[in-house]
């Protein structure tokens, strides 16, 4: 023992002192590894505790891991926007949540600094995944009641509570802020739901069902609930225009090679659109998402299902589809694009998922050339659990590529430098 340390060597150093050395110490080592010292080459997930920073031997990209808090840390869904940009150099942030044995609590990450702060502090179980950029808030739903809690400040604000008759869950916010949106299913799909919570279980009863639902959107300062359509099927998967504050996109959701999947609807006129009509029997389209600028929609598209596969955007003013086609190993579950829109990201998937793919446990970079992509490989994952989808994200720079994986043990959140390495 080093004499003079601790001071009171009779007395243990007390739990909550242990966290705070220990978060120390990850901290100092992530900005001792972000001045530029060579990282170890190693096996992504071949040891556990992985290093704060490491280069995938495999792809030769560098990694570094952006959650220190012990317990479950997720980033959020692959549409989902997690950032804010900085407002005077601190370093630009994302949320994620974070778990352990006291609940789930929202939190930030400074992606400069590597800082973490807790957003929420109640133990109520909280959903959604929701982030106002330019209010710098964040909403989330906790059982029948919405709430806002700004970033900076922490301050939460109470936006809505849900009528006790209407079981209902919100999930996207328009361009300006100023409407979230979400869906309502009937009693029957929820009591499916109940019944039967394995997705391969629930997913074909839901859609067969026909069980009524609808489309409603919430003012985000008076609190005003607006119910703008309903369908007798399976409606899911909203997401607001990032540029069109009136433009809504949804799903009818189902097995993929049944439904017309992907419509839109104008939330002021009811204006609903068809946005693909599927071409062949058993094509498949889904996990849609915005281009950046809100003029495309892009989705994955399997003409048919697991035989063909792309990357298909439609352009939202003429209707005409641009596809990028890619091997069965490059497809990946979710994609994503870049800020500047010159690049792609996938997460792919392991042989149990519907590309049935035999090499495709990898975070991929694609680069449109011609009518294809040309695939990079920037992590391996096959230490991976893809019982968790990594949903890649782009950092608000376009360096790094953001995702979550359980290599480790537990779930935590992980960011790949697009440049490689060169020590």
């Amino acid at each position: 023992m080093v004499k003079g340390w601790p001071p009171v060597v009779s007395r243990p150093i007390p739990g909550k002192w242990v966290v705070l050395i220990v978060r120390l110490v990850l901290l100092t080592a992530f900005l001792f590894a972000q001045r530029g010292h060579a990282q170890p080459k190693l096996e992504t997930g071949g040891q556990t505790p992985m290093p704060a920073m490491w280069i995938d031997k495999d792809t030769g990209h560098k990694l570094r891991r952006l959650t220190t808090i012990d317990g479950n840390n997720e980033s959020f869904y692959f549409h989902n926007n997690p950032f804010v940009r900085e407002l005077a150099g601190e370093g630009d942030k994302m949320v994620f949540y974070h778990a352990d044995a006291s609940g789930r609590q929202l939190y930030t990450v400074n992606l400069k600094t590597g800082q973490a702060e807790p957003l929420t502090k109640s133990l109520m179980q909280k959903g959604g995944e929701i982030v106002a950029p330019k209010r710098r808030e964040v909403f989330y739903q906790s059982r029948d009641s919405v709430f806002a809690t700004h970033i900076d400040t922490k301050k939460t604000r109470l936006v809505f509570v849900f009528p006790a008759d209407m079981k209902a869950t919100i999930s996207t916010l328009n361009a300006d802020e100023t409407m979230l949106a979400g869906s309502r299913s009937g009693e029957e799909a929820r009591e499916i739901l109940r019944k039967y919570p394995e997705k391969k279980d629930f997913f074909p009863r839901i859609f067969e069902a026909k069980v009524p639902h609808s489309l409603f959107t919430i003012n985000t300062q008076t609190g005003k609930l607006t119910t703008i359509h309903e369908e007798k099927t399976w409606l899911g998967h909203v997401q607001f225009s990032p540029t069109e504050p009136d433009l809504l996109m949804f799903c009818h959701e189902g097995p993929w090679h049944l439904v017309d999947r992907i419509w839109t609807i104008n939330v002021k006129t009811g204006a609903v659109k068809l946005r693909h009509k599927r071409t062949v029997e058993g094509e498949i389209a889904g996990h849609e998402f915005f281009s950046r600028d809100g003029k495309t929609i892009w989705f994955d598209l399997q003409k048919p299902r697991s035989v063909t596969f792309y990357l298909a955007g439609m352009d939202l003013n003429t209707g005409q589809e641009k596809q990028y086609e890619m091997t069965r190993n490059e497809w990946s579950i979710h994609f994503n694009i870049s800020p500047d829109q010159t690049l792609f990201a996938g997460d792919g998937g392991d042989p149990g998922q519907v590309a049935k793919a035999t090499d495709g446990t990898w975070i991929y970079l694609f680069r449109p050339e011609g009518d294809r992509f040309r695939a990079e490989r920037l992590v391996n994952m096959k230490h991976h659990n893809y019982k968790l989808e990594p949903n890649v994200h782009f950092s608000p720079d376009g360096k790094w590529v953001i995702f979550r994986a359980n290599f480790e043990g537990e779930s935590q959140v992980y960011a790949v430098e697009i440049a490689r390495t060169n020590s």
